[in-house]
Protein backbone atom coordinates (compact mmCIF):
# COMPACT_ATOMS: atom_id res chain seq x y z
CA UNK A 1 0.00 0.00 0.00
CA UNK A 2 1.04 3.64 -0.77
CA UNK A 3 0.89 5.64 2.91
CA UNK A 4 0.83 8.77 4.21
CA UNK A 5 2.11 9.17 7.53
CA UNK A 6 1.38 12.24 9.77
CA UNK A 7 2.36 12.77 12.82
CA UNK A 8 4.83 14.78 15.61
CA UNK A 9 7.12 14.27 17.91
CA UNK A 10 8.82 10.50 19.17
CA UNK A 11 5.51 8.96 18.61
CA UNK A 12 4.93 10.17 15.11
CA UNK A 13 8.85 9.63 14.16
CA UNK A 14 8.72 6.13 15.55
CA UNK A 15 5.27 5.00 14.04
CA UNK A 16 6.89 5.83 10.58
CA UNK A 17 10.50 4.28 11.42
CA UNK A 18 8.05 1.26 12.41
CA UNK A 19 6.31 0.81 8.93
CA UNK A 20 9.80 1.77 7.45
CA UNK A 21 11.54 -1.23 8.96
CA UNK A 22 8.74 -3.71 8.18
CA UNK A 23 9.33 -2.87 3.90
CA UNK A 24 5.79 -3.97 3.48
CA UNK A 25 4.44 -0.70 2.38
CA UNK A 26 5.77 2.76 0.59
CA UNK A 27 5.89 5.64 2.74
CA UNK A 28 4.89 8.35 0.09
CA UNK A 29 4.19 11.33 1.85
CA UNK A 30 5.18 12.91 5.95
CA UNK A 31 2.53 15.67 7.04
CA UNK A 32 3.65 17.20 10.32
CA UNK A 33 3.06 20.50 11.85
CA UNK A 34 4.50 23.66 10.48
CA UNK A 35 7.99 24.40 12.03
CA UNK A 36 8.22 26.72 15.27
CA UNK A 37 9.96 29.69 15.86
CA UNK A 38 13.29 29.07 18.25
CA UNK A 39 12.25 25.02 18.35
CA UNK A 40 14.49 22.31 16.53
CA UNK A 41 12.94 20.73 13.90
CA UNK A 42 10.43 18.03 14.69
CA UNK A 43 11.64 14.29 14.71
CA UNK A 44 9.11 12.65 12.34
CA UNK A 45 10.10 16.00 9.73
CA UNK A 46 13.55 14.81 10.47
CA UNK A 47 13.59 11.39 10.10
CA UNK A 48 11.25 11.68 6.71
CA UNK A 49 13.85 13.95 5.08
CA UNK A 50 16.90 11.92 6.42
CA UNK A 51 15.16 8.70 4.43
CA UNK A 52 14.02 11.18 1.11
CA UNK A 53 10.12 11.21 1.68
CA UNK A 54 8.91 14.43 0.80
CA UNK A 55 7.54 16.28 3.51
CA UNK A 56 4.17 19.06 3.78
CA UNK A 57 3.28 20.73 6.76
CA UNK A 58 0.78 22.84 6.14
CA UNK A 59 -1.40 24.61 9.06
CA UNK A 60 -4.98 23.35 8.37
CA UNK A 61 -6.97 21.31 5.64
CA UNK A 62 -9.08 24.49 4.70
CA UNK A 63 -8.50 25.02 1.16
CA UNK A 64 -8.68 23.13 -2.05
CA UNK A 65 -5.13 23.12 -2.95
CA UNK A 66 -4.07 21.35 0.34
CA UNK A 67 -6.42 18.77 -0.24
CA UNK A 68 -5.32 17.91 -3.75
CA UNK A 69 -1.85 18.10 -3.21
CA UNK A 70 -2.63 15.09 -0.56
CA UNK A 71 -4.33 13.47 -3.02
CA UNK A 72 -1.38 13.83 -5.36
CA UNK A 73 0.22 11.31 -3.68
CA UNK A 74 -1.93 8.67 -4.28
CA UNK A 75 -2.30 7.16 -1.16
CA UNK A 76 -4.25 3.97 0.06
CA UNK A 77 -4.23 4.98 3.93
CA UNK A 78 -3.04 7.88 6.14
CA UNK A 79 -2.00 6.40 9.34
CA UNK A 80 -2.24 9.50 11.77
CA UNK A 81 0.10 9.08 14.98
CA UNK A 82 -0.05 11.78 17.38
CA UNK A 83 -2.10 14.73 15.47
CA UNK A 84 -2.96 18.20 17.20
CA UNK A 85 -4.63 19.71 13.24
CA UNK A 86 -7.96 18.97 12.67
CA UNK A 87 -8.25 17.01 9.19
CA UNK A 88 -11.56 17.19 8.04
CA UNK A 89 -13.33 15.01 5.89
CA UNK A 90 -12.46 15.77 2.53
CA UNK A 91 -8.65 15.15 3.51
CA UNK A 92 -9.39 12.22 5.65
CA UNK A 93 -11.19 10.12 3.26
CA UNK A 94 -9.14 11.14 0.15
CA UNK A 95 -6.93 7.60 0.86
CA UNK A 96 -8.23 5.06 -0.89
CA UNK A 97 -8.84 3.49 2.65
CA UNK A 98 -9.55 6.56 4.17
CA UNK A 99 -7.81 7.29 7.53
CA UNK A 100 -6.64 5.62 10.98
CA UNK A 101 -5.73 7.79 14.43
CA UNK A 102 -4.17 6.97 17.48
CA UNK A 103 -5.66 8.03 20.65
CA UNK A 104 -3.74 6.70 24.04
CA UNK A 105 -6.95 5.36 25.96
CA UNK A 106 -9.78 2.68 25.35
CA UNK A 107 -12.41 4.40 23.77
CA UNK A 108 -14.88 5.66 24.12
CA UNK A 109 -13.42 6.52 27.52
CA UNK A 110 -11.22 9.65 28.27
CA UNK A 111 -11.64 11.72 24.86
CA UNK A 112 -9.74 14.57 24.88
CA UNK A 113 -6.32 16.01 25.26
CA UNK A 114 -5.23 14.67 28.70
CA UNK A 115 -5.98 11.07 28.42
CA UNK A 116 -3.13 9.37 30.15
CA UNK A 117 -3.33 11.79 32.68
CA UNK A 118 -7.18 11.11 33.76
CA UNK A 119 -7.79 7.55 34.13
CA UNK A 120 -4.54 7.78 36.77
CA UNK A 121 -6.11 10.93 38.48
CA UNK A 122 -9.63 9.31 39.01
CA UNK A 123 -8.07 6.07 40.65
CA UNK A 124 -8.88 3.59 37.38
CA UNK A 125 -7.52 0.03 37.12
CA UNK A 126 -6.84 -0.16 33.81
CA UNK A 127 -6.27 1.92 30.30
CA UNK A 128 -4.81 1.38 26.58
CA UNK A 129 -5.47 2.57 23.49
CA UNK A 130 -6.99 2.17 20.14
CA UNK A 131 -6.59 3.39 16.61
CA UNK A 132 -10.18 4.36 15.35
CA UNK A 133 -11.87 5.80 12.58
CA UNK A 134 -11.48 9.76 13.09
CA UNK A 135 -14.35 11.45 12.52
CA UNK A 136 -15.81 15.20 12.80
CA UNK A 137 -15.70 15.09 16.52
CA UNK A 138 -13.75 14.88 18.81
CA UNK A 139 -11.98 11.50 19.24
CA UNK A 140 -14.97 9.47 17.80
CA UNK A 141 -15.58 7.04 15.20
CA UNK A 142 -15.66 3.36 15.57
CA UNK A 143 -12.28 1.83 16.65
CA UNK A 144 -10.37 -0.28 14.20
CA UNK A 145 -8.45 -1.94 17.23
CA UNK A 146 -7.66 -1.53 21.32
CA UNK A 147 -4.89 -2.71 23.25
CA UNK A 148 -5.22 -2.83 27.06
CA UNK A 149 -3.31 -2.67 30.10
CA UNK A 150 -3.08 -2.20 34.06
CA UNK A 151 -2.50 0.67 36.00
CA UNK A 152 -0.59 -0.29 38.84
CA UNK A 153 -1.38 1.23 42.14
CA UNK A 154 2.01 3.35 42.07
CA UNK A 155 2.29 4.07 38.25
CA UNK A 156 3.03 7.63 37.44
CA UNK A 157 2.17 9.20 33.74
CA UNK A 158 6.01 8.07 32.64
CA UNK A 159 5.19 4.41 33.76
CA UNK A 160 1.90 4.43 32.00
CA UNK A 161 2.66 5.80 28.79
CA UNK A 162 6.26 5.83 28.14
CA UNK A 163 6.42 2.01 29.55
CA UNK A 164 3.27 0.59 28.61
CA UNK A 165 1.29 2.09 25.71
CA UNK A 166 4.26 3.57 24.14
CA UNK A 167 6.13 0.60 22.80
CA UNK A 168 2.95 -1.48 22.08
CA UNK A 169 1.61 1.32 20.38
CA UNK A 170 4.68 1.47 17.91
CA UNK A 171 4.54 -1.70 17.54
CA UNK A 172 0.90 -2.18 16.83
CA UNK A 173 1.10 0.26 13.73
CA UNK A 174 2.70 -2.91 11.81
CA UNK A 175 -0.70 -4.64 12.65
CA UNK A 176 -2.74 -1.80 11.65
CA UNK A 177 -1.68 -1.76 7.90
CA UNK A 178 -1.50 -5.67 7.85
CA UNK A 179 -5.49 -5.06 8.62
CA UNK A 180 -6.26 -2.79 5.93
CA UNK A 181 -4.13 -4.60 3.18
CA UNK A 182 -6.00 -7.80 4.30
CA UNK A 183 -9.19 -5.96 3.28
CA UNK A 184 -12.34 -6.06 5.53
CA UNK A 185 -10.68 -4.42 8.10
CA UNK A 186 -12.56 -4.48 11.44
CA UNK A 187 -14.81 -2.00 13.05
CA UNK A 188 -15.72 -1.42 17.16
CA UNK A 189 -18.89 0.29 17.16
CA UNK A 190 -18.21 2.38 20.24
CA UNK A 191 -20.71 1.98 23.64
CA UNK A 192 -21.80 5.49 23.25
CA UNK A 193 -23.58 5.34 27.13
CA UNK A 194 -20.05 4.95 28.58
CA UNK A 195 -18.44 7.89 26.52
CA UNK A 196 -16.15 10.42 28.58
CA UNK A 197 -14.51 13.73 27.34
CA UNK A 198 -12.07 15.22 29.89
CA UNK A 199 -10.99 18.68 28.92
CA UNK A 200 -6.72 19.52 28.77
CA UNK A 201 -5.46 18.59 32.19
CA UNK A 202 -3.84 21.73 33.39
CA UNK A 203 -2.31 23.84 36.62
CA UNK A 204 -5.31 24.47 38.35
CA UNK A 205 -6.67 20.73 37.94
CA UNK A 206 -3.16 19.78 39.59
CA UNK A 207 -3.58 21.78 43.15
CA UNK A 208 -3.53 19.33 45.97
CA UNK A 209 -5.84 19.47 48.79
CA UNK A 210 -4.45 18.10 51.30
CA UNK A 211 -7.49 17.95 53.32
CA UNK A 212 -8.82 15.02 50.60
CA UNK A 213 -8.94 11.19 51.42
CA UNK A 214 -5.18 9.90 50.57
CA UNK A 215 -5.97 7.95 47.44
CA UNK A 216 -7.64 10.89 46.18
CA UNK A 217 -4.30 12.85 46.71
CA UNK A 218 -2.31 10.18 45.79
CA UNK A 219 -3.99 9.68 42.23
CA UNK A 220 -3.50 13.28 41.63
CA UNK A 221 0.33 13.53 42.31
CA UNK A 222 1.20 10.37 39.97
CA UNK A 223 -1.37 11.22 37.31
CA UNK A 224 0.28 14.67 36.85
CA UNK A 225 3.73 13.52 37.44
CA UNK A 226 5.81 14.65 35.13
CA UNK A 227 3.01 16.40 33.85
CA UNK A 228 1.78 19.26 34.10
CA UNK A 229 3.20 18.96 37.83
CA UNK A 230 1.08 18.27 41.15
CA UNK A 231 1.85 21.52 43.60
CA UNK A 232 0.74 23.08 46.76
CA UNK A 233 2.06 25.79 48.74
CA UNK A 234 3.89 26.47 51.92
CA UNK A 235 3.57 30.28 53.01
CA UNK A 236 2.22 31.11 49.94
CA UNK A 237 5.47 29.90 48.05
CA UNK A 238 4.42 27.32 45.17
CA UNK A 239 6.33 23.91 45.14
CA UNK A 240 5.84 21.27 42.54
CA UNK A 241 5.53 17.54 43.82
CA UNK A 242 6.41 14.64 41.91
CA UNK A 243 7.86 11.43 43.35
CA UNK A 244 5.99 10.36 46.26
CA UNK A 245 4.46 7.41 48.27
CA UNK A 246 1.21 6.14 49.95
CA UNK A 247 2.33 5.50 53.59
CA UNK A 248 0.12 4.65 56.57
CA UNK A 249 -1.05 6.69 59.16
CA UNK A 250 -3.43 9.23 60.81
CA UNK A 251 -3.43 12.94 62.28
CA UNK A 252 -4.41 16.31 61.25
CA UNK A 253 -5.04 16.88 57.59
CA UNK A 254 -2.14 18.77 55.53
CA UNK A 255 0.43 18.49 58.47
CA UNK A 256 3.71 17.68 58.08
CA UNK A 257 4.33 14.68 60.57
CA UNK A 258 8.05 13.56 59.73
CA UNK A 259 11.12 14.78 57.74
CA UNK A 260 13.36 12.32 56.48
CA UNK A 261 16.35 11.05 54.77
CA UNK A 262 13.54 9.26 52.69
CA UNK A 263 11.65 12.70 52.44
CA UNK A 264 9.02 15.06 53.69
CA UNK A 265 5.69 13.02 55.16
CA UNK A 266 2.35 15.01 55.12
CA UNK A 267 -0.97 14.30 56.73
CA UNK A 268 -3.81 13.35 54.50
CA UNK A 269 -7.59 12.19 55.37
CA UNK A 270 -6.90 8.18 55.98
CA UNK A 271 -3.06 7.77 55.05
CA UNK A 272 -0.36 10.19 54.37
CA UNK A 273 1.92 10.73 51.72
CA UNK A 274 5.61 10.65 51.79
CA UNK A 275 6.86 13.44 49.16
CA UNK A 276 10.32 12.36 47.81
CA UNK A 277 11.22 14.80 45.11
CA UNK A 278 9.92 18.73 44.61
CA UNK A 279 10.56 21.68 42.33
CA UNK A 280 10.44 25.10 43.92
CA UNK A 281 9.32 27.80 42.27
CA UNK A 282 11.82 29.30 39.64
CA UNK A 283 14.68 26.12 40.73
CA UNK A 284 14.89 22.58 39.34
CA UNK A 285 13.87 19.14 41.02
CA UNK A 286 15.40 18.41 44.46
CA UNK A 287 15.04 15.75 46.47
CA UNK A 288 12.56 17.22 49.55
CA UNK A 289 14.56 16.56 52.28
CA UNK A 290 17.17 18.96 50.41
CA UNK A 291 13.59 21.68 49.78
CA UNK A 292 12.37 21.23 53.31
CA UNK A 293 15.80 22.08 55.02
CA UNK A 294 16.23 25.50 52.55
CA UNK A 295 12.57 26.37 52.69
CA UNK A 296 12.36 26.05 56.76
CA UNK A 297 9.86 23.20 56.93
CA UNK A 298 9.26 21.81 60.08
CA UNK A 299 7.37 19.00 61.31
CA UNK A 300 4.20 20.62 62.40
CA UNK A 301 4.04 22.62 59.57
CA UNK A 302 1.12 22.87 57.08
CA UNK A 303 1.32 22.59 53.50
CA UNK A 304 -1.48 24.33 51.18
CA UNK A 305 -0.72 28.03 53.18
Amino acid sequence: MRIIVMGQQAFGKDCLARILDEGRDEVVGVYCEPDREGKPIDPIKEHGLEKGIPVEQPANFDDKATVDKLASYKPDLMVMAFVNVFVPEAARDTPTHGSICFHPSLLPLHRGPSAVNWPIIMGSKKSGYSWFYPSDGLDEGDSLLQWECEIGPDDTVIDLYFKKIYPSAVESVVQVCDLFRAGNPPRIVPNETEATYERRCTKKHAHIDWNKPVGQVYDLIRGTNPAPGAWTTLKSEEVQVFDCARVMGDGVSSKVIEISDDGVTVQCIGGRILIKRVRPAGGGKVAATDWAASAGLSAGDMLGS
